[in-house]
């Protein structure tokens, strides 16, 4: 990344895209505190992240952000409730989880497949069960990397209506990083990036977005 200059709103969805390598991932990285900048001043939900340390950034990641990755990354030896579950389990009591967890699988059309392991189930039947697992404590920040990359079409279009219905109910602001321009759509707001700088910045009706240089 660099020079990068972004501020998103409380409850705005922003598309991230551009070509492979441009620094997508990276980017998403950054405002989750997974990657750590060299340079330049994050600012996410408040927190100064180039200036946590590592134990302040697990508290901030297990508090503040859901993440959905393009592969689910679910554990083959539990069921997809227990996926759900074991991601906060250390900050949260197993009740008061598996109570949430339970009715995060409903609302994401998985309330019949609780029990069953990854195995068991459909590639977006396993995202949506990434979903539900981000969704999980009530996170205000979802971020998104390809989440829709290894889904077809059909699929796809499911994944996106269940993704923008959340995200309303939720009130959570909403960042994904996509080669898709069908995810790039329920954005309210799209962020192209070319090797490593943010080339276009516009709101889904066409005006240029101002930004300033953090990720707020």
């Amino acid at each position: 990344m660099r020079d990068v200059g972004l501020a998103v709103p409380a409850g705005q969805a922003v598309a991230i895209t551009g070509p492979s390598g441009s620094g997508k991932s990276t980017l998403l990285n950054l405002i989750a505190g997974l990657d750590r900048p060299s340079s330049g001043r994050i600012t996410v939900l408040g927190q100064r992240l180039d200036q946590a340390g590592e134990r302040a950034l697990t508290a901030f990641r297990a508090r503040s952000i859901g993440f959905v990755f393009q592969d689910a990354h679910l554990l083959p030896g539990l069921t997809a409730l227990e996926n759900v579950v074991v991601a906060r389990l250390p900050w949260h009591p197993r009740r008061e989880l598996e109570r949430e967890a339970r009715a995060l699988l409903v609302a994401v059309g998985l309330g019949e497949r609780l029990d069953h392991p990854p195995a068991q189930l459909s590639g977006g039947e396993r995202q949506r069960v990434g979903v539900a697992r981000a969704l999980l404590g009530h996170p205000p920040l979802l971020l998104a990397d390809e989440p829709t990359g290894n889904l077809d079409a059909a699929t796809t279009e499911s994944l996106l209506g269940l993704l923008d219905r959340l995200r309303h109910e939720l009130d959570l602001t909403f960042v994904v990083a996509t080669h898709d321009p069908a995810v790039a759509a329920v954005a309210d707001r799209v962020v192209r990036l070319v090797d490593g700088r943010v080339t276009d910045d516009r709101t889904i009706d066409g005006d240029v977005a101002l930004g300033v240089r953090t990720l707020e």
